[in-house]
């Protein structure tokens, strides 16, 4: 099989690694890809948010599956395009992106299904929103409506009360009817030692986190990825892909403060560490919307590797330095196809 994997980050270096390794591989194509991926694929030269230059690609390369890494390209309708094009896509299309693409849409989402989250209120209006807190009396959270890829927030747009606890990455991958639940992570997301300093995209991942009992992850499949695979259904969104629920567990019970429409970086890194066998059955059943029989396995604690990071960037010009240490440990354990 001929497969694109978009996006350059430590994400897709993962992702492509991994696929080189499969049997049923024939090419691998990274758009436009990085220095590690260029050693496992042939990179091809692209902005992964043109829409129709990337479909042009594929076509020209006889792709028979494109691998979407990260999230403006799937907020701005690729999967869609490609679909009409004919070429399977691991990836949601844009009505399942946007719970991602907007904070506003997920937070009512949530609210909707009946999947736990913090309270909220959204504004339009700055003064409004800067009203809200003040009454508030407690500490608050300030999001913006649009991608943020994680990071700080400046511009306000919804208040959200603050949960406290531990954060954990949590990722299933859906063929729009059953899904495969893969291992938890832990990123860290503070810019600075001591857990200070703004929140970035991810400056280390581990896997597992200890705070992820067997207790806990029932309670996150049946509370929280059963009733969003039932939300999705009942609103007629037909999602092919992974979903990332960014959780807090809080004295063990989840929360889920917001959902990511890909898989996540640097928890990628670190889940893909552990991921054993081949990879490409587990997207490709995915994409064609068949997720039946396909098992995966984790391999045992025995791998700790720190992948290095693009080179500092001040926090003024809200830029990050990263060193990513990715940790395996935890007895391997096997998951297969469920149906929410």
């Amino acid at each position: 099989m001929r497969v694109l994997v978009v996006g350059s980050g430590g994400r897709e270096h993962a992702l492509a690694s991994k696929l080189a390794k499969s049997p049923s591989l024939s090419a691998l194509f990274c758009a436009p890809g990085n220095g590690g991926t260029a050693a496992v694929a042939e990179n091809l030269a692209v902005d992964p948010e043109n829409v129709v230059a990337v479909v042009e690609l594929a076509k020209a390369h006889a792709i028979e599956l494109v691998v979407v890494g990260p999230e403006a390209p799937l907020v701005a309708g690729l999967c869609d395009a490609l679909a009409a094009a004919g070429i399977l896509a691991f990836g949601p299309g844009k009505a399942g992106a946007r719970l991602e693409g907007s904070k506003a849409y997920s937070k009512e989402f949530m609210r909707r299904h009946g999947v736990p989250t913090a309270a909220a209120e959204i504004f339009r209006d700055a003064d409004a929103a800067i009203a809200c807190a003040r009454a508030a009396g407690r500490p608050l959270v300030v999001k913006a409506d649009g991608l943020a890829a994680g990071k700080g927030v400046i511009v306000a747009s919804s208040v959200e009360e603050r949960l406290v606890g531990e954060e954990v990455s949590y990722h299933v991958v859906i063929d729009g009817e059953r899904f495969v639940a893969l291992a938890a992570a832990q990123d860290h997301k503070r810019l600075l030692d001591g857990d200070r300093g703004p929140n970035t995209g991810g400056m280390g991942a581990y896997s597992p986190p200890p705070v992820v009992s067997g207790d806990v992850e029932r309670k996150i499949l049946e509370r929280v990825v059963r009733p969003t695979l039932a939300g999705l259904r009942a609103d007629g969104i037909a999602y092919r892909g992974a979903l990332f629920i960014g959780l807090m567990i809080a004295e063990g019970e989840p929360s889920v403060i917001e959902y990511n429409a890909r898989f996540g970086d640097p928890e990628t890194e670190v889940m893909l560490a552990r991921y054993r066998g081949d990879l490409l059955p587990l997207l490709l059943g995915a994409a064609r919307g068949d997720l039946r029989g396909v098992n995966v396995a984790w391999s045992p604690p025995k791998a700790t590797r720190a992948p290095t990071r693009r080179a500092a960037r001040s926090v003024a010009c809200k830029k990050q330095c990263a060193s990513r240490v990715s940790m395996c440990c935890m007895p391997a354990r096997g998951a297969k196809a469920t149906s929410s």
